[in-house]
């Protein structure tokens, strides 16, 4: 098998892109053309991509068997969730004109970091997770790595926590608070965990397709029900007709504009964290950009009707989740859908997290990729830190809107815009300015923007989403952390 490197790169495609009909090592493609099976092992990146090749498609547990069709579907279970229904808050805040352009911008410029994401996969085969790649694109530094992967833990965990939180809230609201809020977060934790015990991606793209369907019905009865309402919202003080605006309604604060407006929808579009891991397990990884494709094309369409049809029938007693403005038995039915989502997705982001954990421990052993008791022992040590973890911080910060703005600021700007543009000037170094034509040097130049774009989400982002963690404690509006509070909607 061979391993790819920069100075080693793989073979030249015949389109656009010089590396995008590369295959990864070991691969059918590969073998045909008469691949070499002996490695350099010089202790750098070469052994390691023998060490990875070796742990992916080596014994029992084969990782690199997931067609196309099923990382479809993990990433319609990554996309097609509970977040969906805090875009009506956004245009609500954004207006209608201002939420559908934020909405279709930031789409377009996920789909183009997203290609880049995959791009760079495609020269690097030897890349497992997110990690490997904030260390070679950042000048092969260790300290890259380590925080990476800090930030992909953190990322993960917090979405877990959100999700147990969210669980919580699912239950209460259908019990009419029928025990504890905590006992029902540890009632949803323990699901989750145990949902999480698979250790192939593959399993869980299995309960990405019934997480999507599970959410399209929600979706679907949410329309529906707001529609058989008309434009008197179940709120507790309506008190003036139902209005809407084209553009952000006059008194938006930039706090108010940024960190409940805009963040929410880059949130909900931001997953390439876990493409790498999602592209590893891949057998023929160039179907990447398939799924890719359907994925863009079907959220721009859910996110666009969920944010205009429920703005216009709410307007400003518009909330997160847009389920708060239906009625008692509306908002039961509809919420109750949520609840396999709420469960899946949280064990798709917990098993990117746990894998990598289980990776940094057992890789090059034979408990990755062989059914050891040491190796199943591990693994389900490293699900149940990343649940218990997930758990306290969505106990500790008992909001959902607020704590996605704080994830959306902490990472999206990293993992969403940075790091890609990044990847693109390490593909094409040396070809970005000098003697190039103006298609290359405007999309070099746009490359850059991205990279102020992320650091302003970053920056600003988390200042604004701090001052709304303040501001909600301030007003009494939230729950405090683990309490038994009904915290239902």
């Amino acid at each position: 098998m061979a391993a790819y490197t920069q100075d080693n790169p793989p073979p030249i495609g015949d389109d656009s892109f010089p590396h995008e009909k590369t295959s990864l090592p070991g691969s059918n493609d590969e073998l045909e053309s008469g691949g070499s099976k002996s490695f350099e092992k010089d202790g750098g990146v070469r052994a390691r991509a023998v060490t990875i090749t070796e742990a992916q498609e080596g014994g029992e547990i084969i990782y690199r068997s997931m067609s196309w069709q099923k990382c479809a579907a993990l990433l319609y279970g990554e996309y097609v969730c509970l977040a969906i229904l805090a875009f009506p808050l956004s245009f609500s805040v954004l207006g209608m004109a201002g939420g559908i352009l934020t909405t279709f911008g930031v789409g377009i410029v996920t789909l183009y970091t997203s290609l880049n994401l995959w791009r760079y996969c495609m020269l690097h085969p030897d890349l497992l997770n997110i990690c490997d790649i904030g260390y070679h694109i950042f000048g092969k530094s260790r300290i890259a790595y380590e925080l990476t992967a800090i930030a992909l833990i953190l990322n993960n965990v917090m979405i877990q926590g959100l999700h147990t939180l969210t669980g919580a809230e699912i239950l209460n609201t259908l019990s009419n608070h029928g025990i504890c809020t905590v006992a029902f977060s540890i009632i949803v934790m323990i699901i989750c965990l145990i949902c999480t015990i698979p250790r192939k991606l593959e399993h869980v793209a299995l309960m990405g397709i019934f997480s999507a369907f599970s959410m399209a019905i929600s979706i679907l009865l949410v329309l529906i029900f707001h529609g058989i309402q008309g434009r008197e919202p179940n709120v507790a003080n309506f008190d003036e007709p139902v209005y809407i605006t084209a553009w952000a309604p006059p008194g938006t604060t930039f706090v108010q504009g940024f960190n409940a407006g805009a963040l929410p929808i880059i949130f909900t579009y931001v997953g390439q964290a876990l493409y790498p891991s999602f592209i590893a397990e891949m057998r023929d990884p160039n179907d990447f950009p398939k799924a890719l494709y359907a994925l863009t094309i079907m959220e721009f369409i859910t996110f666009t009707v969920v944010g205009v049809v429920v703005y216009y029938y709410a307007g400003q007693y518009t909330v997160a989740p847009a389920v708060g403005t239906l009625g008692p038995v509306f908002k039961k039915i509809a919420f109750a859908f949520v609840f396999p989502t709420t469960i899946i997705i949280g064990v798709i982001y917990a098993s990117v997290a746990a894998k990598y954990i289980f990776g940094r421990i057992f890789l090059g052993t034979r408990h990755y990729n062989n059914h050891t008791a040491l190796g199943w022992a591990g693994w389900i040590g490293c699900v149940s830190v990343t649940w218990v973890f997930g758990w306290v911080i969505g106990e500790a910060i008992p909001f959902f809107g607020t704590l996605l703005s704080l994830m959306s600021a902490l990472f999206d700007g990293w993992f969403g815009f940075i790091f890609w543009s990044a990847a693109f000037f390490e593909i094409n170094r040396g070809n970005l300015w000098k003697n190039q034509g103006f298609r290359r040097k405007a999309e070099t130049a746009f490359n850059w923007f991205l990279i102020l774009a992320g650091a302003f989400i970053f920056g600003p982002g988390i200042y604004t989403s701090v001052e709304s963690i303040i501001d909600n404690y301030r007003t009494g509006s939230i729950k405090a952390p683990f309490t038994c509070a009904d915290n239902s909607l």
